[in-house]
Formats: structure tokens, sequence, C-alpha cells
């Protein structure tokens, strides 16, 4: 671990010894806790406050010195609930617990499930078996699986995914696989071999709706993405962004240590409409192989405007995704509506299909609105029924942060009406709050985007390895 997330949690692998003496070892990690909370010659030290995870109790306790040496000793001085902990989450030896700082003398002690990534992926004990004859990916950064999901579609296994918000790691093992560690990358060791490494780090340090801070740390994930392609070595990697990052300093990087590895690496937009979601959504695709050059798919429709592929359908639109759904939201699997207001009612039935906040009367127009004469053409817009949805971002369900109004009715569009409109189908099932799973919609890849990316990967792998005579490896 480095950075922040080392100045908030400690990982520490659980050793027999500690199984048999009821204890756990913190040595390497003194600096971990104030330096008042350990014993000195003038008596014991402050208290530090543990919350073993699953006791419900909190332990009070310091740390003692080594009466020979006077140097602290390497586990907490009251330790009798220590067997305990061990007891009640199964802990054997090998696996690994977190200590995760929440106040300056509080920590929460867990179970972390990385003793699988530690010994090279080894399958988990409440993990399903894999299959031998499935090309395996990696997902980093995976957050509810819409990468994975449309991977899973076109062939592919999840060996191992990493996210770092809960509700979206349950989403994931609910549809996907339970095969995902809910941590930051930076407290994964060691990645396992793969067929294919995908991925999308964080992408507000690039994206054009917010400065662009040169020092903004999450514009530097990246690295953990290059990290894990050293150690995974997988035939093929995919990184997601948006299409900012393609101008960036950083893009150049990736592409400089990429090659450095062996890759050879080519990065182009995408519009998602042109590989069958309903929805114009532009995004950086980096592609690094070793196996040959950076395979893209093929568009498998086109635009309406486009004369010279009449083989291809045109765009899917907002009528063929939400048409069919019922036009009163019903609560129903995420078909769940706002209680807007008596004057929002009035604004949204003053704009009509494709109109915006520049048909609202000025009796009905905001304030801030009326001062700002010039660019926000998709606020407070009506969607087209037979055009594909403006790009889906995690408020959808506020007309006043896009075009999000649904073409006939006069309301914002529901939570599944945005899913479909992503390339989700109804059996995924989204796990959260409202807010968490607005977020889980808006941030994912639309599925048949990265459907029509596995597609191509795994047919590129397919021929590398029948040209080269190689055998699947079997995880």
């Amino acid at each position: 671990m480095s950075g922040d997330v080392a100045s908030k949690k400690r990982l520490i692998s659980i050793t027999g010894g500690n199984i048999r003496n009821g204890h756990i070892y913190i040595s390497r990690h003194h600096d971990f806790f104030p330096l008042e909370c350990y014993e000195s010659k003038k008596g014991l030290g402050k208290p530090l406050t543990l919350l073993p995870e699953g006791l419900n109790k909190e332990i009070e306790t310091d740390i003692s010195l080594d009466g020979t040496n006077g140097k602290p000793r390497n586990f907490f001085r009251r330790r009798d609930w220590v067997g305990e902990f061990f007891k009640h989450h199964d802990i054997c030896e090998g696996d690994v617990i977190a200590i995760e700082k929440i106040a300056k003398y509080k920590y929460k002690v867990s179970p972390f499930e990385a003793k699988n990534v530690r010994d090279g992926c080894e399958t988990h004990l409440h993990w399903s078996k894999l299959s031998p004859n499935k090309l395996k990916v990696i997902d980093l950064f995976a957050g509810c699986g819409g990468f994975s999901y449309g991977l899973k579609k076109a062939g592919f296994e999840n060996l191992l995914s990493v996210e770092w918000d809960k509700s979206c790691c349950d989403t994931f093992k609910t549809n996907i696989s339970p095969r995902i560690l809910n941590c930051a990358i930076q407290e994964i060791e060691t990645f396992p071999e793969t067929d294919l490494l995908v991925g999308g780090p964080p992408c507000q340090g690039f994206s054009n709706l917010g400065e662009k801070v040169p020092h903004d740390p999450r514009r530097q994930l990246w690295r953990y993405f290059l990290k894990a392609i050293k150690d995974a070595n997988p035939l093929i990697f995919v990184m997601e962004n948006v299409p900012p990052i393609l101008k960036s300093a950083e893009y150049l990087e990736i592409v400089k240590q990429a090659r450095k590895l062996g890759y050879e690496v080519e990065g182009r937009v995408l519009n998602a409409a042109f590989y069958g979601a309903p929805q114009q959504r532009k995004r950086a695709i980096i592609v690094g192989s070793r196996i040959g050059k950076p395979i893209f798919p093929k568009p498998t429709h086109r635009s309406p405007n486009d004369n010279n592929q009449t083989d291809l359908p045109i765009w899917k639109t907002v009528k063929d995704a939400i048409g069919d759904m019922a036009k009163k939201p019903d609560g129903e699997n995420w078909h769940i509506g706002r209680s807007p207001t008596e004057l929002s009612e009035k604004r949204y039935r003053c704009v009509p299909e494709g109109g915006n906040r520049w048909d609202l009367p000025l009796s009905l127009t905001p304030e801030c609105w009326k001062r700002k004469t010039k660019g926000g053409t998709d606020l407070f817009g009506r969607l087209w029924w037979n055009k594909p949805s403006v790009t889906i971002r995690t408020e959808f369900y506020k007309p006043e942060k896009g075009r999000y109004l649904h073409p006939v009715e006069h309301r914002p569009i529901t939570h599944r009406e945005a899913a479909r409109l992503q390339g989700f189908d109804d059996d995924f099932a989204f796990i959260g709050k409202k807010i968490e799973v607005g977020i889980q919609i808006g941030n994912a890849v639309p599925p048949p985007l990265a459907y029509q990316i596995g597609l191509a990967v795994k047919k590129e792998i397919e021929r590398w390895r029948h040209k080269n005579n190689v055998i699947k490896k079997t995880a």
C-alpha cells in the first residue's frame, strides 16, 4: 500500500503462531498508531479503541514495551478478544485481516479476503470454481460490472475483480461473480496471470465537467493499472476512460510504460451508439496487445445520416429501449419515479420533445438560468423517441443536470429506464440505495460496447493461440 490508503488501513497476514497464541502481530506497523498510545517509563500509554467486526464490543488497550530492550511489543497489550475474533470469522493461517483507522485513537479490525491474491489467486473457499475452457479476465475499478457483464456475454469468465464501493461489489456479486475484492487497488500486492485485463480508472481528474487538476490523485490511479498489467501479464489489456485522457501527458506515459512491458498500444474514441447501445456515449478505449496489433471492434450500427454502410442497422433509439415500459413508474425493478413539486411539474409540461430550458417561460425560469444566457442546451432537456439518448450520468433522475426528461411523460427517466439506455437487461439486479444505484448505472461501461470489445478480443486471442498452437491454461 502507499499514499492515503496506507495511512488509513493496514493489512496483516495471520500466522499459525497468531492462531495458537491468540494475538495479532503488528510488527512493521508501529507507525500506524499514535506515539502516546505506547507504554512509557511513566506508565501505560493512552488507550486505543479497537472495534472487532462481529463481536459487538469495544476493546480498550495500549501497546506495551519489551521489559528487556524497551522496544514496542509486536501485539496489543489486551488480547483476550483475539481468539474470539478468529473463531467468529473462521480465520485460518494465511488469511489476512485489515486494521482501519476511523479516528485518531479508534480502529476497526475486520477480515480481509486477500490470501487468494497473495498466493496467486487460488480459488477462495467461498468462490466458485472456474471453467478450464473459458478465457479469464481481471476487471479493475469494476463498478457494478458493466464491463464484466458485457465480457461475460462474450464468453469471458471473471478471474478477479477489484472495486472500492461496497454497493457496487454487492451488485457485481449478484449478477456476475463472487470473485470481487471490496478494497482499493493500492491494497493488492500481486495480481494473478490472466488472458485479458480491463478497467476504467476514475475519470474525474480528466473529465470536461470539472477542473483538470494536474496533481489530482485520481489522475494517478492508472499507475496501479500498469502494475496489474506487469503482474498479470495479460495477452491484451483494455483501459476505458473519458476522451480527454487521450490528449493528456498521462496517456503518453501509459503508452511509454506499456511498451516497455512489451505491448503495442493504441487509443481511440468509441461512441457506444455504434455498438448497439441506445445512447450516444463517447469513451476513450485504450488497447494494449502483446500478441499483435491492438484490435478494436467493428461498428454494428450506423448513424441514420450515414448512407455508406447500408448493410448495418441504424442506431438504436430511446423508443427501442424504453418504449414498451409502463408510462407511469410502478416501483417494480427500479422503475421508480421522483415526487416533483408543483413548480417542477409546471416546468416539465413546458418542454416539448427535444426541447430544453429555453422553452420555459420567464415566469417559470430560475433566476440563475435567466442570467446564464449561453451554453447548457441539454439542461432541463427532453429526450427524443427516435434518437439515442445523451450520455447517462450519475444524476440522470435530475432534469436540471441534463437531457433526462422522458420523451412524452412529464417526469425524468427512472432508474430502470436509465439502465436500459445503458444497455443493461431487465434481469440485471441492482443492489443499494437510490443514490448508490444511480451512481452504479451512470458510471457503468455500456454492456453492449463491452460485449463487442469482448468478441473482438476473444477472436484475436483464439487466432493467436491457434497460430502458435497454444493450449488454454486452466485456472
